[in-house]
């Protein structure tokens, strides 16, 4: 992996920008994933560093590993505490109504013979939350910050697709498919420790985001 996607890295943490495309658990098909990849991660350690939460395979952006299982077992429990900052960046395929809000949709899985799994909200699923904030409108299209408070899976793509009625552009599952790929991206990530300084990652937004790449780096 690019040394340049390596945005924090410490004697327990490490955070890379996983590429869009790239599934963190290895496929049943046989295709690349973040295992191919560790080798070149260990970075002089003994142990492959592990994968603390997933990101989904076109979701790009930051992604945490633990350099040792005691460290790994601590993470665990930040994230499960919702202790874990994450700030994501969604380009919308519409405008949701109004600027900022919350998103409190339950959320469950379902399957079908025909559709295979997907996430739906369902009153009697898992308590899902989600903060969010229109940062840019261009063309119909909406530059989203979206600031989870749990991590459902899927739970971004669902609360903006069935909450704000607008799905992530590219989207194959709650919307449609688009030539720039799923432009979802996992933006920051900040991991509080006890006696020790956080871990702190920012992740560039891809070039894939076109112009709204731009407006996040010019501030907006």
């Amino acid at each position: 992996m690019d040394p340049d996607r390596i945005l924090f890295i410490d004697g327990e943490a490490l955070v890379i920008d996983k590429p869009a495309g790239l599934p963190v658990d290895p496929p049943r098909d046989g295709s690349l994933s973040l295992d191919n990849h560790m080798e070149g991660l260990r970075l002089g350690f003994h142990r492959w560093p592990v994968p603390v939460h997933r990101l989904d395979r076109d979701t790009s952006g930051c992604l945490l590993l633990a350099r040792n299982p005691k460290a790994g077992a601590r993470f665990q429990r930040a994230f499960e505490a919702g202790e874990v900052e994450k700030l994501y960046l969604a380009v919308l395929d519409g405008v949701p109504d109004g600027e900022a809000g919350t998103i409190d949709l339950p959320l469950a899985k379902v399957s079908s013979r025909e559709q295979g799994w997907r996430i739906v909200a369902d009153p009697k699923g898992k308590a899902s939350r989600t903060a969010w904030r229109v940062v840019r409108v261009e063309d119909g299209r909406a530059l989203v910050e979206f600031r989870p408070t749990t991590g459902r899976t899927h739970q971004i793509r669902v609360h903006a697709a069935t909450g704000l009625g607008a799905a992530v552009v590219g989207d194959p599952v709650y919307g449609r498919a688009d030539k720039a790929g799923m432009l979802l991206h996992a933006r920051a990530l900040t991991l509080p420790r006890a006696g020790k300084e956080p871990v702190v990652a920012q992740a560039p937004v891809p070039a894939r985001f076109g112009v709204f790449a731009a407006a996040v780096d010019a501030g907006g």
